[in-house]
């Protein structure tokens, strides 16, 4: 068999590659080696399909030139072999064979081959071969370094995320903080806060302070949106209202005596002239801030946008109570209104965030201020947490365990006694 010339310099790939070739000729390999080795590639010879199979395990050739009928393993044979070693890296394979039936050329497709060429075989349509090989070791290159790079960048994404998870919970467990005490005793009396954020924290706070002997302070808010921002805003917020009566925008200070009350309306104009004039940030927020006489079991509140505040008397029967009002920091002439009521033992007043009532079915149908009734109603008997556990049970049942806001809220319940 005559020897080709060897192809012009511009032919040589651009990128060193090595081959494998495999054949039980070794005059037909020396051929082909011949020619390969001019083209610029590094070539690997075998005899037959074992030997070949040991150089794969010991080396990874870019391309495979293999005879299909061998002694022992056949070409097709050690193509399928070498397709299920082929993991992280891929190799372009080339049978060479004297069938040219197209059940032949599919069972070698299906074999793992990528390409054929007819013996005996002509230099440049090798070497044209080979050049189609080469465009698609290269996009397999490239596209296997870009994947090396996207798992290094999710990686770091992965670290990152794991980085803020840990921050996050930290930032829960403060938020949570925020709340100093979740159950109190004020005369007859008794409260208990509930705080579920949505994610790890939330722009919901709810909480109490004494104001003097027989009064207290209640207040259950609600940022707008979700995050680290609202969380921020609901941590300045609980700043504002502290127990510590030099801090508290509910309290006013006087040059003697102990710190006055602010009434409730004033509390609320207050915290809006404060969004709109010094913190001045995109976000509001709604609220209900109550203040409670346990010794004459009357309160004053005011509400502010926030979901309407229920009373369940001693008799189960259920009242509405609020006029709505406006959202705090949204409008510079917004007034609150102020309401009064009285509680009688048995009674108890349930102020929640909208997250409890908006909780949806599988329909996108809220559970409503109608279906927060109804819980009330079923769960009469219950005091304390477990009324409060039992509502975000229920809400949670009606929701199919989804919950995209989060959910807070504050129960005042009369005991009666003092």
């Amino acid at each position: 068999m005559m020897i080709p010339q060897a192809p012009p310099p511009s032919s040589k790939p651009p990128v060193w590659r090595s081959v494998l070739l495999v054949d039980d000729s070794r005059a037909q390999r020396r051929t082909l080696a011949v020619q390969l080795q001019r083209a610029g590639y590094e070539v690997i010879e075998a005899a037959n399909g074992e030997e070949a199979m040991q150089i794969c395990l010991q080396s990874r050739p870019d391309i495979v030139i293999s005879d299909w009928m061998m002694t022992g393993r056949t070409g097709l044979e050690f193509c399928r072999r070498f397709r299920e070693m082929q993991t992280d890296r891929y190799g372009y394979f080339i049978l060479l064979t004297s069938r040219d039936d197209k059940k032949d050329v599919a069972e070698g497709l299906r074999a793992g081959a990528d390409e054929f060429l007819t013996k005996p075989v002509s230099g440049a349509e090798l070497l044209a071969r080979l050049s189609a090989g080469e465009r698609i070791l290269r996009m397999e290159e490239r596209l296997r370094n870009a994947n090396m790079q996207l798992e290094e960048t999710l990686t770091q994404l992965r670290e990152t995320q794991a980085a803020l998870d840990r921050d996050l919970r930290e930032a829960q467990r403060l938020q949570q903080g925020l709340v100093r005490e979740r159950h109190g005793r004020f005369g007859g009396f008794e409260l208990s806060l509930l705080m579920r954020p949505a994610g790890h924290i939330g722009g919901d706070l709810v909480g109490f302070f004494p104001i003097c002997s027989r009064r207290v302070g209640i207040f259950a808010l609600d940022v707008s949106g979700h995050g680290v921002a609202a969380a921020l805003l609901s941590a300045r917020l609980a700043a504002m209202l502290s127990g510590g009566s030099e801090h508290n925008i509910a309290l006013r200070q006087t040059e003697q005596g102990p710190a006055e009350p602010r009434a409730p309306a004033e509390v609320l104009r207050q915290l809006n002239t404060l969004m709109l004039e010094e913190l001045r940030t995109e976000s509001y927020f709604t609220m209900v801030y109550a203040e409670l006489d346990h010794d004459a079991g009357t309160l004053r509140l005011v509400q502010a946008g926030h979901p309407h505040p229920v009373i369940q008397r001693a008799d189960s029967s259920i009242e509405i109570v609020g006029t709505g009002g406006l959202p705090v920091g949204v409008f510079a002439e917004a007034d609150y209104e102020e309401i009064a009521f009285r509680l009688h033992p048995g009674d108890r007043l349930f102020i929640s965030s909208d997250g409890l009532i908006e909780s949806e079915n599988a329909r996108g149908e809220p559970l409503g201020e109608e279906g927060l009734q109804a819980i009330l109603r079923t769960n009469a008997l219950l005091r304390g947490d477990a009324l409060l556990e039992s509502i975000c049970w229920s809400a949670a049942n009606y929701a199919g365990g989804k919950r995209s806001d989060d959910i807070s809220a504050v129960l005042i319940e009369y005991l009666g006694g003092g």
